[in-house]
C-alpha cells in the first residue's frame, strides 16, 4: 500500500503534535503547519493527498486557505477536512461556501476523525 500524505494545519502545537502521532501511527506520512502562509507553501510544494485544517490560525485564516486550495485548478481535488472549534450554524455554512469536504468540531474523537480521513482517501 503507498502511504498517502496529509498536511495538517494547527497553530496549537500541542494538538498538532497529537494529530501528527495520531495518523502516523496509521500509516500516513504527516507534514505541519501552523499558519495559513506555511499551509499555502506546503500545498504547492507537496501536494497533499489530504488537508486536515484548522480555522483559527494567525495570518490568513483556515477559511481563505480553503478557499484558495479549491481556487487553484492544480489542488482543487484535494479534500479539505476542516477541524475547528467553531461550532455554529454560521460557521458550519462558511466552510461550505470556502469549498471544504467536511467539517468536523472540537474536541474530536480520533476514531471519528480517523474513518473520515480513510473515506476520503480509498
Amino acid at each position: 500500500m503507498i502511504s498517502k500524505n496529509i498536511l495538517i494545519v494547527e497553530d496549537e502545537e500541542s494538538l498538532l503534535k497529537l494529530e501528527s502521532i495520531l495518523l502516523t501511527s496509521k500509516g500516513y506520512n504527516v507534514e505541519g503547519a501552523m499558519d495559513g502562509q506555511s499551509a499555502l507553501k506546503l500545498v504547492a510544494k507537496m501536494k497533499p493527498d489530504l488537508v486536515l485544517l484548522d480555522i483559527m490560525i494567525p495570518g490568513i485564516d483556515g477559511f481563505e486557505v480553503c478557499r484558495q486550495i479549491k481556487a487553484n485548478e492544480a489542488t482543487r481535488h484535494i479534500p479539505v477536512i476542516i477541524l475547528s472549534a467553531k461550532k455554529s450554524k454560521e460557521s458550519l455554512v462558511m466552510g461550505e461556501q470556502a469549498g471544504a469536504d467536511w467539517y468536523i468540531t472540537k474536541p474530536f474523537k480520533s476514531s471519528m476523525v480517523i474513518e473520515t480521513i480513510q473515506r476520503f482517501l480509498s
